[in-house]
């Protein structure tokens, strides 16, 4: 695709279009539901029929576990370098979001009744780890983990063998995963939502995915809790003439990698010179990867280039957009400009030296991100989400004689005489 004119006619339509092709097809609905019905009327049968099926892995229920001394040992068997990276990265996390941790809280209202929230961990939740993604582990167990999940259950895909990336396991293992199963893909969404003979259900999932994946999240929504529906990877990155070409376009190649073919990258330029360096740069640098077949795929699909004419431009087709990752690479004296205009990003990297990649592994912030437009109502990842709120309400009578003139009123508005009564019996003498 040519690099596109803020001020052409018919821009945001073209731009709206291409935001379209996020919408998952209905074959692939249709493919997920069919899923989704062997695994919740067959259990253990269903989720060895369909991993035989669509992945080619041969495993009975007795094979579904991970155990914990298999991750322990995985630990064991990684490089020095490796495994400090990994501590790293779950100590970053954690410190990051400890700073969000809910709290229980109480005070007087106007009435002088006391109240107040109380916030609990969920009982048990389920972590979806696609293949090879450590990380994945780390961004959504530590989280886990933190906020006191009692029971946090990992599912993640296995080669033909049986065998689970060893770094995704020792992964696990530091961030203190309790139950771990190599089940992949809708059939893992399946046992998280409906339980099996081998596997209990959990009250809540986590975790990215594929197209397949994350539309199952979406049919099993109400059945049991989800966090939010982060598809495949998106990238924004807003540049001007301060930008280095070869920073930018080795970021937008990054997040083009993953693989789905579905991955959308965003290029907004201040300037037509700009766009052409960095695109120079994406040609040349693209022949280096080892997984070049699938970016140039992607970028044949799947790249956004537009020339905008102000900062301002900048942020409305960003704040269109509602990119996962989102980069200002642009001068200093702009980014506080477009960090407080840009309301939609799911995280966004200020200034030349913030890879996305910093975010996707070791900066702290969960790197499971709302994709396809969704950051306009989802945030990211927070440990909040791992918890549940009740709200707490104590009056006395000195209080409730306070209150019952305009809860009488409200229940003579609409027309609930029960709700009234409830309140002035209270009050009357016996």
């Amino acid at each position: 695709m040519a690099d596109l004119a803020f001020s052409a006619r018919g821009f945001r339509e073209r731009l709206a279009r291409f935001c379209e092709t996020a919408v998952v097809p209905q074959a692939i609905v249709d493919a997920v539901s069919k899923i989704l019905a062997d695994i919740r009327t067959k259990g253990d049968r269903g989720i060895s029929t369909t991993l035989r099926r669509i992945d080619g892995v041969a495993l009975k229920p007795s094979q579904f576990a991970i155990s914990k001394e298999e991750r322990a040992a995985a630990l064991k068997r990684l490089g020095r370098a490796d495994r400090e990276a990994i501590r790293e990265s779950v100590a970053s996390v954690t410190d990051f979001h400890r700073h969000a941790l809910p709290r229980s809280w109480s005070a007087k209202n106007r009435h002088g009744a006391t109240i107040g929230e109380r916030f609990y961990p969920i009982d048990r939740v389920g972590l979806y780890v696609p293949t090879d993604l450590a990380s994945t582990a780390i961004m959504t167990g530590a989280l886990a983990k933190l906020a006191g999940v009692p029971e946090i259950v990992a599912f993640t895909p296995c080669d033909s063998e049986g065998n689970v990336n060893d770094a995704v396991l020792a992964a696990m293992h530091l961030c203190g995963i309790t139950e771990a199963y190599r089940v992949g893909g809708v059939a893992a969404v399946g046992a998280m939502a409906f339980g099996t003979e081998s596997i209990r259900a959990v009250s809540k999932i986590f975790g990215p995915g594929n197209a397949y994946t994350v539309e199952a999240k979406r049919q099993v929504y109400g059945t049991i809790g989800v966090d939010l529906l982060p598809g495949p990877s998106e990238v924004l990155v807003i540049a001007d003439r301060s930008a280095n070409p070869r920073f930018v376009a080795a970021d937008l190649l990054a997040q083009a990698e993953h693989g789905s073919g579905r991955e959308k990258i965003f290029l907004v330029s201040l300037s037509r010179d700009v766009a052409r360096s960095i695109r120079a740069e994406m040609r040349e640098q693209v022949k280096t990867l080892s997984r070049k077949a699938l970016i140039r795929e992607v970028l044949r699909s799947g790249f956004f280039s537009v020339v905008v004419d102000t900062y301002a431009e900048a942020a409305e087709v960003a704040n269109f957009v509602a990119p996962e990752h989102m980069e200002l690479e642009v001068d200093a004296g702009k980014l506080s400009y477009l960090t407080k205009t840009i309301t939609t990003a799911g995280a966004i990297m200020q200034g030349g030296w913030s890879a996305t990649a910093l975010g996707d592994f070791v900066a702290g912030p969960s790197h499971e991100l709302p994709t396809g437009r969704s950051g306009r109502y989802f945030s990211g990842l927070q440990v909040s989400d791992f918890f549940r709120r009740s709200s707490l309400i104590r009056y006395n009578e000195r209080a409730l004689k306070k209150a019952a003139p305009a809860a009488e009123a409200f229940a003579r508005m609409e027309g609930l005489d029960g709700h009234g009564r409830s309140v002035s019996i209270r009050l009357e003498k016996s």
